[in-house]
């Protein structure tokens, strides 16, 4: 079954233009032309959206009050939404982040750029709906946030366990310094880059031996490398 993207923009050519390069793309896209069109679309449980892209300069209920009532209601509670417009501004930026939206694209943009976004929001989902990894010494449960190494319980922070999860769900794939920061303090953290390296030496520091599975890229970032 095609993957539905649910495209909430006003301007007729924006719509069409994402409407005919997802479809091209293997998606089912539909356009829905306000707020209160779009929040009957994604309230459709017969074809509920898969991801949902959403202008924030709406006629009527606006961008963002329409991403504060999807994420009250429980079918579109973790629906995909990357959030379109034309306000460049930080402030905006992080608005739109804070009520729930998962990206944030400035107008105007490149359709390539709007796709491959699409694309790694969904990729992001797919790995979220894995429940547990476990390997010779380490065995996380994502849903009840616990971690052991070598059958001992491990406590975390949350950033130290959603650190953990980032790397564990893209083993074997170096996570940059820059995607570890955007992922787990968000689009908005604008401040020292070294927080991220106490974190993983405290991580790893907990951790213990399984602590040696996560390897430092040098230059670039760190990785999780299974133990076989």
């Amino acid at each position: 079954m095609l993957q539905q993207i649910l495209i909430v923009e006003d301007d007729a050519d924006i719509a069409e233009s994402l409407h005919y390069n997802f479809k091209r793309e293997g998606f089912r896209p539909v356009v829905a032309e306000s707020g209160e069109k779009g929040l009957r679309l994604a309230l459709d449980e017969k074809y509920p959206p898969t991801l949902i892209v959403l202008d924030l300069m709406l006629p009527g209920m606006s961008g963002m009050e329409l991403c504060r009532r999807l994420r009250r209601e429980p079918l579109t509670e973790k629906t995909p939404i990357i959030m379109l417009t034309a306000k460049a501004g930080e402030t905006d930026r992080i608005a739109g982040l804070d009520i729930g939206a998962d990206d944030y694209i400035v107008k105007p943009f490149s359709i390539k750029e709007v796709v491959a976004r699409v694309r790694a929001v969904l990729r992001r989902v797919d790995k979220d709906t894995v429940k547990e990894y476990k390997d010779k010494r380490l065995a996380i449960d994502f849903e009840d946030i616990r971690v052991s190494c070598c059958g001992e319980d491990v406590k975390l922070t949350r950033k130290e366990f959603a650190l953990l999860t980032h790397l564990v769900k893209n083993i074997g794939r170096v996570a940059t310094r820059q995607q570890l920061l955007d992922n787990i303090w968000g689009y908005s953290y604008f401040g020292d880059s070294r927080t991220l390296d106490v974190h993983i030496r405290r991580l790893r520091q907990k951790l213990g031996v399984c602590g040696d599975s996560i390897e430092t890229v040098v230059g670039i970032g760190y990785r999780f490398i299974e133990e076989k």
